[in-house]
């Protein structure tokens, strides 16, 4: 504990390749177990966590588990489990397995749930310290990471989106994109922006972390220095080649780079930008500060807590001033959901909008870029083939490339069709561009009536011995219902309950009564905790009928209770998604519609009477 600030029990850490293996090889009683605990191994790998002997999948301290004794008591109880058994997890702990009934979850997670006046950072840090509560990120905690695929495709729509809102471009060629960060998630951004057709320049401050993008070819091309890495972004901006360019050092360093070639010779050398350092844990290394080593700043940190939070804030307030100038200038900027615009606002910075509409002068992604998807139900549907074969996973990819066709020829709003569209492309190029770390997944964007084709036909594949073993569906918690998080997923609800999290928790609970195979509920995400509510599911699809009619019955709750909140919020998208779903006799639902005013002349002479 005096070493590390938490007991990992290292020496219980198992001494196997820890991987997902086959899901026959798993020593278990009933499949649902096995898969999890696929799944739980996978987020454990080396190739996929990022600290994996402190349990850490992504983020700097998103967590699998507490500590390595949990590991193998899990692992003990989903070897014992049997179909009518459920295992309760309390922030990593394995509480024990409780009779339940066939049609319930065989696991339910949750992690952080703490009182929410004691939900601050400094508690956090005591109570993770004692070991009795945890911060599991997103997919993390609830066993669902499938490595850096998730973000390069989340990246690669946000980008291809920036291009069309920001610049008016369906193509990106010659357009540079500067951002930080090639750890763990934002390891994806280099993969991103060459599938986008750009230039991505992206700055890392650990060597090591580029390094290991470079090898595994996810990063193009490494620059010795500052003034390397602008002649090598001039030299593909010109050429209009797509590549990504890795700078070793503190992206505050390059963006005032940027500054100074504008301020000398008038050239603007950046059209869109963004940061992806784990700002949620700014001062527990989630952000290097700008003036110092990694190492210096390293151990400033362990040495010196009060002055590392002033470098800290000072390299913020430093970062905003040089973004704000190249914005001045015509580059456009948004907040990548890592708490960026939060901390550099706590820290001074100059990011406050005078606009009363809004609270930061930059929007977050989700609000400007992305919001309008979720409000049409797309997001970020993801599927594992538990056999570890990768001649499942190709054909689950021709599966769901015609899927995508056939939704295509349909009659569908250009928006839909737009996502579609990109979602097309994704899936065909996916194998070519080597994106499988870890278990055998793929992931794409779909709406409801998508994620329910594609779990039938997967079950259906299944069931005929095209697919050789189960396949788990999933999604990212960053989805249509999934979080709660006014300054992420939740940022452009305007009806004064961005702040309430009653979406995620009912979805959570909605998930698991109506077939999900496990839950998870968490604290934190994306932009920290005590700033976020979210959760997820798993559910095995082993070919079998009952799992046909769980998948179908699950899904379309978990992606229509999202879409009714949208649409009660005053979205028109939402609306209008919400109305054509509850068309569908066959899905039977009915949800309470808004009457919108018809004029806001109304509301104005309400106000002038008071």
């Amino acid at each position: 504990l005096a070493a590390y600030g938490h007991i990992y029990m290292y020496r219980f850490r198992p001494c196997i390749d820890m991987r997902a293996y086959p899901i026959d090889e798993y020593p278990a009683k009933c499949k649902q177990a096995a898969a999890i605990m696929h799944m739980l191994m996978n987020n454990l790998d080396p190739r996929v966590a990022q600290y994996p002997h402190e349990l850490v999948t992504y983020g700097g301290n998103g967590q699998v588990l507490s500590n390595w004794a949990q590991f193998w008591l899990i692992m003990h109880y989903l070897a014992e489990m049997t179909d009518e058994q459920t295992l309760v997890m309390c922030s990593g702990h394995p509480q024990g397995l409780y009779p339940s009934s066939r049609n319930a979850p065989r696991l339910v997670i949750s992690n952080g749930m703490v009182i929410p006046n004691y939900s601050s950072k400094e508690q956090y840090e005591k109570m993770f310290a004692m070991g009795v509560s945890m911060y599991g990120q997103m997919t993390a905690g609830s066993y669902c990471y499938i490595g850096p695929q998730g973000i390069v495709h989340g990246t690669t729509l946000t980008l291809l989106n920036a291009g069309r809102k920001y610049l008016g471009l369906e193509d990106l060629a010659g357009k540079v994109y500067v951002t930080s960060g090639l750890g763990g998630m934002s390891g994806a951004q280099a993969k991103a922006a060459v599938i986008c057709g750009c230039v991505g320049v992206i700055a890392e401050v650990s060597e090591a972390a580029l390094n290991k993008r470079w090898e595994q070819g996810w990063l193009m091309e490494k620059s010795s220095g500052l003034d390397d890495c602008i002649s090598r972004l001039k030299a593909a901006r010109l050429e209009c080649r797509a590549v990504s360019i890795g700078y070793v050092g503190n992206i505050v360093d390059l963006w005032e780079k940027l500054v100074a070639e504008h301020k000398s010779t008038g050239e603007l050398l950046v059209d869109l930008g963004s940061d992806q350092t784990s700002l949620h844990n700014p001062y527990g290394g989630g952000y290097w500060p700008v003036g110092c080593s990694l190492e210096e700043a390293q151990h400033v940190l362990a040495t010196d807590g009060k002055k590392f939070s002033n470098l800290v804030q000072e390299s913020l307030r430093r970062q905003v001033r040089a973004i704000n100038y190249l914005t001045s200038q015509g580059m456009r900027f948004w907040d990548y959901g890592n708490a960026f615009l939060l901390e550099a606002g706590k820290s001074g910075a100059e990011v406050k909008c005078t606009d009363a509409t809004r609270e930061f002068r930059y929007p977050s992604y989700v609000e400007d870029i992305m919001g309008e998807i979720f409000s049409a139900g797309f997001g970020p549907f993801r599927w594992v083939c538990t056999s570890g074969l990768g001649a499942d996973l190709e054909q689950t990819d021709t599966i769901a490339a015609e899927i995508l066709c056939k939704n295509l020829a349909a009659e569908n709003p250009p928006d839909v069709r737009g996502q579609y569209d990109d979602n097309l492309k994704w899936i065909r190029e996916a194998a070519k561009h080597n994106l499988v770390v870890g278990s055998q997944a793929r992931i794409l964007y779909s709406d409801l009536l998508g994620r329910i084709a594609l779990a039938e036909a997967f079950n259906q594949a299944i069931a005929e011995g095209k697919l050789k073993g189960p396949v788990v569906i999933s999604r990212d918690h960053h989805d249509v219902s999934g979080t709660d998080s006014p300054f992420r997923e939740t940022s452009n609800i305007r009806d004064g309950s961005m702040f309430c999290a009653d979406m995620a928790v009912q979805n959570v609970i909605g998930d698991a009564f109506r077939g999900a195979t496990w839950v998870a509920l968490h604290n934190g995400g994306g932009v920290g905790w005590g700033e976020v509510v979210n959760g997820g599911f798993g559910l095995v699809l082993d070919g079998s009928d009952e799992a046909g009619r769980r998948a179908k019955s699950m899904l379309v709750w978990d992606v229509s209770n999202g879409v009714a909140r949208r649409a009660w919020a005053g979205h028109p998208i939402a609306d209008r998604t919400i109305r054509f779903i509850q068309e569908n006799e066959e899905l039977n639902m009915r949800v309470t519609l808004p009457h919108h005013v018809e004029s806001l002349s109304l509301i104005e002479k309400a106000l002038d009477q008071e």
